[in-house]
This record gives structure tokens, C-alpha cells and sequence, in this order.
């Protein structure tokens, strides 16, 4: 709201194209899960390279003890106390050699003290299977169209820190 009396906002028509937006919650309900949790990368992971979403959970929960129980960090220690569950949240330590070993790269969008230069916007982005990582998010976007269980995008502020694409 009155966005036009704030100079560092972009006009909305000089953002680009908008991504389109589908609810998919990665096949968590068809696994049996309940109730809300924090596992964006699940779901994320999920959608994009077209796996069960059990089979992630599995394999992030395992990945998640398997880092508590071989490093002495502030990560290890924080597993140790909450418990290995992917819906407690996941960490990029654990997640990102997973996604990698799935046939995704990485492709970073920002860098330090550079400022935000790819937002979640359809000209901003390449198509195919996308996992993108934004604040404190992971989504998935398919040939422009985010698959998600809310619409992260911010209409199109929303700025992307990397990506994972699919080779």
C-alpha cells in the first residue's frame, strides 16, 4: 500500500512476468502425514525430482543422524537435541550433497554485499525442474510454475538466493 511514496520499490510492471502457482504438497497427505511442519525440502525435493515423498523423508531423516552423529557442530548438537526429523527443518549441510546425488546442480543467484539480482519471477528464472531457495523457503518451480502448498513468490519480490536445476 502506497508503495509509490517508497523509493526503493521497483514498479510492479517493471518486475516482469509473475510465476504461475499450483497447491501440491509433494505427496505428503498420501504418505499418511498430518498437520502442518516445517519440511519445504521434502516437499520441495519431492515435486522436483519426482520422488515419494516418504522415500525423501526417509532418506533426509537418515542423512539428518547420520551428520548428528558424525560432526561436533552447532548443527550436530542442535539434531542431537530436537531429533533428526525432516519436519523439524533441514539444513543445507545435510540437504545440499542429496539433491546434488539426484541429478540437480547448483546455481547461485547471489552474492555477498551484491544485492538481490533474481527474484522468483518467470523472466528471472529458467524452465524445467527447478528447487529454489529463497529466505528461510525452499520451493519447487516446474516450467514456471511453482509447486507449493502456499505461493512464496510475494508477487515476484521475493528474492531467489540459488537454485538447483535439473541436468
Amino acid at each position: 500500500m502506497l508503495s509509490f511514496l517508497n523509493f526503493f520499490t521497483k514498479p510492479s510492471s517493471s518486475r516482469g512476468q509473475e510465476l504461475g502457482f499450483a497447491v501440491n504438497d509433494g505427496g505428503r497427505e498420501l504418505a499418511g502425514f498430518k498437520g502442518g511442519a516445517g519440511d519445504c525440502v521434502v516437499r520441495a525435493i519431492a515435486i522436483a525430482a519426482q520422488l515419494p515423498y516418504i522415500q525423501v523423508y526417509e532418506d533426509l531423516r537418515a542423512a539428518n543422524a547420520a551428520y548428528a552423529d558424525q560432526r561436533n557442530d552447532k548443527l550436530a548438537r542442535r539434531l542431537n537435541a530436537q531429533g533428526a526429523s525432516p519436519r523439524n527443518g533441514n539444513h543445507r549441510n545435510v540437504f545440499h550433497d542429496y539433491i546434488l546425488g539426484h541429478g540437480f546442480d547448483w546455481v547461485p543467484t547471489m552474492q555477498v554485499g551484491a544485492g538481490c539480482k533474481v527474484h522468483l519471477l518467470a523472466n528471472e528464472l529458467p524452465s524445467g525442474r527447478l528447487i529454489v531457495k529463497v529466505s528461510k523457503h525452499l520451493t519447487a518451480v516446474i516450467d514456471g510454475v511453482i509447486q507449493d502448498t502456499h505461493n512464496p513468490s510475494r508477487a515476484g519480490s521475493r528474492c531467489v538466493y540459488g537454485y538447483y536445476i535439473l541436468r
